[in-house]
């Protein structure tokens, strides 16, 4: 057998490659062509067999695939969860255990349940991570691939001795009980012609669905723009939703994974796509292991035609929720965003014209279709149509996914959705949208939840992740744990973002905040950035300012 430091000769593109590397690499990867765009699937492949992507293989990977061992170095090392080592570094522990330290675990002691974790051994790795979308079981810490909510020293420290790190499908509508309630009856009326793909678009218009990801466009005008451009024509799902506060996309695919299928295969036939991607998060590991056990049983028992359907996995990368993020990771590169024009829906995945949509929007429109637009507009409160997933966490008895009227104000969400208030905790504050979305007072609290309502208050909608607040809570600590996150995430791309989240944290972690230098840098950062995050990570700083000065007498 071949030794570690035995060479293959002639192929390396910079370092040698080592035969037993390759070998390793081929038993992972499995027999059959290898193509470009899955390169991180493949990591994922490495990293899930040994705990981590070393040196070696980076160039064997590359061997195998035809590209330069720096190609793949830069995708391994640009995303969270892979961890790449040097030849003589050890493997990274048997369990590493990831402690949230966002927005909502924060106000629940997660820096205090890092700090007291006494299982840390030379057979475990302690993390802390960003938002891990469960926020309503706060404080969370993901042993392996196992979450566990309002975790404790002893739930995690139980869970690491009995080696508790396999996720498991959650309980879920399968395939056969979804066909039994109707379910692929509308793509098959589609496929039939007894709907035409010119109703089903003025329907979506008329029930004034918009994107549930965070931007808010038009679904119809989506679909409508997409038709125009020449085919082939993809579609892409965004189910990456790393800001922090959210997790309404998870609750879907827990409960309901065919009715977000079927809304995507209606999107697919309208627009004449030849291909689907799913891309999903990989702190969703339940949701995906379910999600890709229904689509094999969907494309095994095919009850109308489909396209090609493809899932993929996310790799730790809150930027890959910006669309043109999205579709560079989909392609397995770095999740960095395109500049503008042209748009994704001109020139997109692959170069091809292409439909990206939020999971949640495609999860409606099974019923929009099948209730009329007018069933969905009517569900709306103070003249706003539709209906919303708001994720509420926080200072509230009953947090978790509330299917409420667009429109509703964060303070009957509290009363009407979520029992209130926890004990001996008053409304103070609350983020409407995540993290992103801003600070607003419970003074505003009477507010219309709702797209194009809030940005008068220079907060927004977004994705609808509502984060409460209470009066034992700071807005300033929420705004600098805010920047931190922004500040991590930064692709790095550009100098606004990348150097603005840096130094707004090193000026938002001194006793007196420099309001002036803030505010200048908030608007080089809102002015200058790419894409929305560096635009968006001002919008905390600048409410905390505003809304709560009595936090910086």
């Amino acid at each position: 057998m071949a030794t570690k430091n035995n060479r293959h000769k002639g192929q390396s593109r910079g370092r040698a490659v080592q035969i037993t590397a390759v070998e390793e690499i081929r038993a992972s990867l499995g027999d059959g062509s290898l193509r470009r765009d899955l390169l991180i699937e493949y990591l994922h492949l490495i990293q899930d067999h040994y705990r981590c992507i070393s040196d070696e293989h980076c160039v064997a990977l590359a061997q195998e695939l035809r590209i330069s061992s720096a190609e793949v170095y830069e995708v391994a090392t640009f995303y969270h969860h892979f961890d790449v080592v040097k030849d003589d570094d050890a493997r990274p522990p048997a369990i590493t255990v990831r402690v949230c330290d966002s927005l909502t675990c924060s106000l629940f002691g997660a820096d205090a349940l890092i700090a007291s974790l006494s299982t840390h051994t030379d057979d475990v790795r302690i993390q802390h991570v960003p938002c891990v979308g469960r926020c309503a079981g706060a404080p969370v810490a993901v042993v392996g691939t196992n979450a566990i909510e309002n975790a404790t020293v002893e739930l995690i420290s139980k869970a690491v001795e009995n080696h508790e790190v396999d996720a498991h499908p959650n309980q879920h509508i399968g395939f056969e009980d979804y066909l039994e309630s109707g379910g692929y009856d509308l793509i098959q009326r589609c496929q039939r012609s007894e709907l035409t793909r010119d109703q089903v678009i003025s329907e979506l218009d008329n029930a004034k669905l918009r994107g549930l990801g965070g931007a808010g466009f038009p679904a119809g005008s989506k679909w409508s723009i997409l038709r125009e451009q020449d085919a082939p024509r993809l579609l892409a799902v965004n189910i990456d939703e790393g800001e922090p506060g959210t997790f309404k996309d998870r609750y879907f695919l827990e409960k309901d994974p065919h009715r977000f299928l079927e809304g995507m295969l209606v999107a697919a036939w309208a627009i004449e796509a030849d291909a689907c991607y799913i891309y999903i998060r990989d702190e969703y590991t339940a949701s995906r292991l379910a999600l890709a056990a229904e689509i094999q049983i969907l494309i095994g028992q095919a009850p109308c035609k489909l396209p090609t359907i493809e899932l993929r996995r996310g790799a730790g990368a809150y930027i890959c929720g910006e669309e043109s993020a999205m579709l560079e990771s989909i392609e397995g590169k770095r999740g960095l965003p395109r500049l503008r024009p042209p748009y994704v829906a001109q020139v997109g995945l692959f170069g091809q014209p292409t439909l990206e949509h939020n999971m949640e929007t495609l999860f409606w429109i099974r019923d929009i279709l099948d209730n009329g637009a007018k069933w969905f507009c009517d569900n709306g409160r103070r003249d706003r149509s539709g209906l919303r997933s708001y994720s509420v966490s926080g200072r509230v008895n009953k947090p978790g996914v509330h299917i409420a009227p667009a429109g509703i104000s964060a303070r009957e969400l509290i009363d009407e959705f979520c029992g209130g208030m926890l004990s001996g905790h008053e409304f103070y504050g609350y983020f409407p949208g995540g993290a992103s979305g801003g600070i607003l007072p419970a003074s505003l609290g009477d507010e219309p939840l709702d797209f194009d309502t809030l940005q008068v208050h220079g907060c927004f909608i977004g994705s609808a992740a509502v984060i409460i607040l209470s009066d034992q809570d700071s807005a300033r600590k929420a705004a600098l744990n805010a920047m931190r996150f922004f500040k991590h995430e930064s692709c790095g791309q550009c100098t606004p973002c990348r150097v603005g989240t840096a130094k707004a944290v090193e000026l938002m972690t001194q006793d007196t905040w420099d309001k002036g230098l803030l505010e200048e840098l908030a608007t080089a950062m809102e002015d200058a950035s790419i894409c929305g995050l560096g635009q968006a990570a001002p919008n905390p700083l600048r409410c905390a300012m505003k809304y709560f000065p009595q936090e910086f007498e």
